[in-house]
C-alpha cells in the first residue's frame, strides 16, 4: 500500500467512503453489481506495523486460504510471491446461498489504470503467462492479445475472477472510478464521460470489448468524491 494522498487518490476516497459514508457506499456498490439492498459484509485489512501507514492490504486469495485444496490450486495457478494482486477492497454480498465473493479495485485517476506486468522469466512469468493463455481461451480473446502490458492490473483481476468462478466460488470484480479527484500533476475525470473513453481503450486492447463469458460479473462505479462535486481547480 502506498502512502495515502492528504485529501486526494482514490484509497483516500475509498477509505472516506467506506468509513465516513458506509450506508450511500453499501447501497451504490449493491446496485452496481445488481444486486440492490444486498448486505455487505467487508473483511478487516491486515495490520503492517513497520510501515508508515501501519495497515496492509489483502493480497492475493489469502483470505480463502481456509477452503481445503484451494490455496495448492491457486500456487499452481498464478505465482504468489512479490507482486501478487493488492485487493482494494474484499467482501461478501447477499446472504445464504445467494452469497458472493466481491472484490473491489478504485482508480481516481487515469494514470491508475496503466500497469505492465514485472514479472521476470526466470521467476513467476511463464506461469501468468500460461495462466493468461488458458483465460484468453476461455473469453474467445485473441491469442495475440497483449495481457502483459499497459493495463496488467486488469488482466491480473480477470485471470483471478476466472480462477475463482472455475472453482465454484460465485464472485464480482468492481472497479469503483472516482469523480473529481484532485490528484497533482494526474488526469483526473470529472464525468462518466470523462472515464469511458480510456475504459474502452483498455478492453479493446485486451480484446475484451465485446460480451464474453465473465462479462456479467465485471462491473463499474462511478463514483464523486463528494455530492456535489467541488468545483474544478483553476489553472
Amino acid at each position: 500500500m502506498a502512502d495515502i494522498g492528504n485529501g486526494y487518490g482514490s484509497e483516500c476516497h475509498l477509505l472516506r467512503w467506506m468509513g465516513r459514508h458506509r450506508k450511500l457506499f453499501d447501497k451504490r456498490v449493491s446496485d452496481a453489481v445488481g444486486k440492490p439492498g444486498a448486505p455487505i459484509c467487508w473483511l478487516d485489512f491486515n495490520f503492517a506495523p513497520n510501515k508508515s501507514w501501519p495497515d496492509a492490504e489483502l493480497k492475493g486469495l489469502e483470505f480463502l486460504y481456509d477452503r481445503p485444496g484451494l490455496k495448492a490450486k491457486w500456487e499452481k495457478f498464478w505465482p504468489t510471491g512479490g507482486g501478487i494482486h493488492n485487493w482494494d477492497a474484499v467482501g461478501w454480498i447477499g446472504d445464504g446461498q445467494d452469497r458472493e465473493l466481491l472484490l473491489l479495485e478504485a482508480k481516481a485517476n487515469l494514470e491508475e489504470m496503466k500497469s505492465d506486468c514485472g514479472a521476470k522469466p526466470s521467476g513467476g512469468l511463464p506461469k501468468i503467462q500460461q495462466a493468461f493463455k488458458k483465460v484468453k481461451t476461455y473469453l474467445g480473446a485473441r491469442p495475440e492479445a497483449d495481457w502483459e502490458h499497459r493495463y496488467y492490473q486488469a488482466t491480473n483481476r480477470i485471470a483471478t475472477l476466472h480462477f475463482l468462478q472455475r472453482e465454484q466460488i460465485p464472485t464480482r470484480l468492481l472497479f469503483i472510478y472516482f469523480l473529481g479527484d484532485r490528484v497533482p500533476g494526474k488526469d483526473c475525470p470529472r464525468t462518466k464521460a470523462g472515464w469511458q473513453t480510456a475504459i474502452s481503450a483498455q478492453w479493446e486492447h485486451l480484446d475484451l470489448a465485446n460480451a464474453h463469458l465473465l462479462a456479467s460479473r465485471v462491473h463499474e462505479l462511478f463514483l464523486p468524491i463528494s455530492e456535489p462535486l467541488p468545483p474544478p481547480i483553476q489553472k
